[in-house]
């Protein structure tokens, strides 16, 4: 910390900031002493409820609450379902696909007729 040098424009992180060390009110202290301590009696908690061979019933984890729940949510609150967004999907997503077909379609049912009339010439031979 002796070494660290401010940047021209950006102040100070705050977790470098000697007032948060060494200025604090006792209060202050214990009150962040017992938030630690409830963290760490509550993570062990959890773990020993999660690690618990004998176990019968689920475990609620608040993360994975957390993350169902935001998995839920429109992530996108931009994008809404319209005509034109609609119209974009099926020209950029559906549309290639029937073109595709239909040229694979067409070529190969010229190429059976030309077969069948016995004008065809293979571009490739397969046997000498």
């Amino acid at each position: 910390m002796a070494n660290y040098k401010e940047a021209p424009l950006a102040t100070r992180p705050k977790t470098l900031d000697p007032a948060e060390y060494f200025n604090l009110s006792p209060e202050y202290r214990r009150s962040e002493e017992d938030r630690a301590a409830l963290r760490s009696r509550l993570k062990r908690q959890y773990l020993l409820q999660l690690n618990n061979p004998h176990r019968q019933e689920l475990i609620e984890d608040p993360a994975l609450t957390r993350w169902i729940h935001a998995r839920g949510k429109n992530v996108y609150p931009n994008f809404r379902p319209t005509a034109k967004t609609s119209l974009l999907g099926g020209l950029f997503g559906v549309l290639p696909l029937f073109v595709l077909y239909f040229v694979f379609k067409t070529d190969r049912d010229k190429r059976e007729a030309k077969m069948k009339a016995g004008t065809y010439e293979r571009p490739y031979k397969l046997s000498t």
